[in-house]
């Protein structure tokens, strides 16, 4: 593990094995100057990575009192695997969900309140994780998070199938035309310029596997919204070319949680955590704070259990030895 201090926050990084031995990146920033409130979990977007395009979210979260935690996908930023290559979306879940369980079960964080963060298609991440986990979470923050394909962009029947057959054949060929998303993402072009000098974000045409996939997940999430219960506040910017506010305006709608929160900014692109000017940057985090601050001091449902299984002696594992499970097959078991 190597690691780092910053202004009364310190940065770590260290690498996990997967069950099928794939190398798996994962940061953390904590507070020096206090006890941390509660626990944040990052889930990045498509082509995306924590350490350094999600830095200053990590950095400014943990600031204001979080620990935050994050994970590179499988074949994204410094994990390793075929670049940008989603073979299985429900493998790139249990790995994040797991990882995450793993943390929030250690003795000194058992008692945080513990909540999902997903940005673009990490919003569909955290969406899934809550699925498996309905009970588990404190809440979730969801920044423009891809959840629906909108009506005008959804393939024809026929496309999905040919799509399908392709994928059997080619999987990880780089054949689905694009618009350069860091252009229609980043309004600052100082930022953009940052994104694209980031070796560890992934800038060519998607694979049709990994298409296949996030076209598949999008229809199913559309079709259970309604399932979603967990405390959750999306923000949006309403200038968006990448998911569309009606996305979010219909996880909003449809969900079944009593507490949930829909902020739209005016004005404001895809990347609003980063891509836009600081004050614009700063309105946001600022709402994101204050939402969190007001459910940090909440228990997540499965707590009482947990309690009640440590001790029973059921969980006597340290972190160590749970961490070497998860490169001996515990990621599908970790899952109810």
């Amino acid at each position: 593990m190597s690691g780092e201090q910053l202004s009364n926050v310190k940065y770590e990084e260290e690498f996990i094995l997967s069950s099928s031995g794939v190398k798996l990146f994962t940061c953390r920033w904590v507070p020096t100057d206090r006890d941390a409130k509660a626990l944040i979990f990052l889930c990045h977007g498509y082509g995306m990575e924590c350490s350094i395009f999600m830095e200053d979210t990590g950095v400014r979260l943990a600031k204001a009192g979080y620990a935050v935690f994050g994970i590179d996908y499988q074949g994204h930023g410094k994990s390793t695997g075929t670049r940008c290559y989603i073979q299985s979306f429900d493998d790139l879940v249990i790995d994040c969900a797991t990882f995450f369980r793993i943390i929030s079960e250690r003795i000194e964080y058992r008692k945080k309140a513990r909540f999902l963060y997903g940005e673009s298609m990490g919003g569909a991440v955290a969406l899934l994780i809550h699925r498996k986990q309905p009970n588990y979470w404190s809440g979730a923050v969801f920044v423009a998070p891809m959840c629906k394909i909108t009506e005008n962009l959804k393939p024809h029947p026929l496309v999905i199938s040919i799509l399908k057959k392709l994928t059997a054949i080619i999987p990880t060929w780089k054949l689905v035309p694009t618009e350069d998303i860091v252009d229609i993402s980043f309004k600052e072009p100082e930022k953009r310029q940052k994104i694209r000098a980031n070796p560890y974000v992934y800038r060519d045409r998607p694979r049709l596997k990994t298409a296949y996939e996030l076209l598949m997940i999008s229809l199913d999430i559309e079709k259970r919204l309604d399932e979603v219960s967990l405390p959750f506040l999306i923000v949006h910017g309403e200038a968006d070319k990448v998911t569309d506010p009606s996305v979010s305006k219909l996880l909003y709608a449809s969900a079944k949680s009593v507490d949930k929160t829909l902020k739209l900014y005016p004005d404001m692109w895809h990347g609003l955590t980063y891509g836009e000017p600081a004050g614009h940057i700063e309105l946001v985090f600022s709402d994101i704070v204050a939402w969190l601050g007001i459910r940090s001091g909440v228990g997540c449902p499965e707590d009482s259990q947990l309690e009640r299984n440590a001790e029973s002696g059921m969980m006597k594992e340290t972190a160590s030895e749970s961490e070497r499970k998860l490169a001996n097959d515990s990621l599908s078991l970790a899952i109810k």
